[in-house]
């Protein structure tokens, strides 16, 4: 590959990562043609993106950006995934693949700018979804209304059935002597 494809290379990904909110960077080793795509399938069904690279390559890219920290002194093969999107639906792929698959081995990570070992990420897979979240924030928004509209009717409905016994009863009717 000539120099400047190189250097186009390393401009294009320097501006994913600029942009990426999650960087995680792992080892493949041992991993068949068949298992990295599913891996990128898995990867690509969260928004994110997945790719092989040069060592060379992730250091000058992440230079000037979130990920610099991790991508230094790599060895091995490396691979990257990252997204502009929610983490924790890429770290949750990613730690699930690498409990059916060993051979992914996780190198470094960088989540909304701080670097995470490899049990923070398993923390971060262990959180709800974004979407999860905001179901359970709205139900606890809504709860208390329900509850108000609730005793509210309770009340109406209790007055109702009182009336409606008291009719019955014949205790609403006129005295004869008014």
């Amino acid at each position: 590959m000539k120099r400047d494809e190189k250097q186009k290379q390393a401009e294009a990904l320097h501006e994913e990562l600029q942009k990426a909110r999650t960087v995680i960077l792992s080892g493949f080793e041992g991993t068949t043609v068949a298992q990295d795509t599913e891996l990128r399938r898995k990867v690509a069904s969260t928004g994110a993106k997945y790719q092989v690279v040069k060592n060379t390559l992730v250091e000058r890219a992440a230079q000037g950006t979130p990920a610099e920290p991790v991508a230094q002194k790599l060895r091995g093969t490396t691979s990257l995934a990252y997204t502009t999107a929610d983490p924790v639906s890429l770290a949750k792929v990613l730690t699930a693949y690498a409990k059916e698959n060993p051979t992914l081995a996780f190198k470094a990570g960088v989540v909304e700018g701080r670097v995470v070992a490899l049990k923070d990420l398993e923390a971060i897979a262990s959180l709800p979804s974004r979407e999860e979240l905001f179901a359970r924030v709205l139900y606890l928004l809504n709860s208390p209304a329900q509850r108000l509209a609730g005793t509210l009717s309770a009340v109406a409905r209790n007055l109702a059935f009182v009336v409606q016994q008291g009719v019955k009863e014949k205790k609403f009717e006129e005295s004869a002597g008014s």
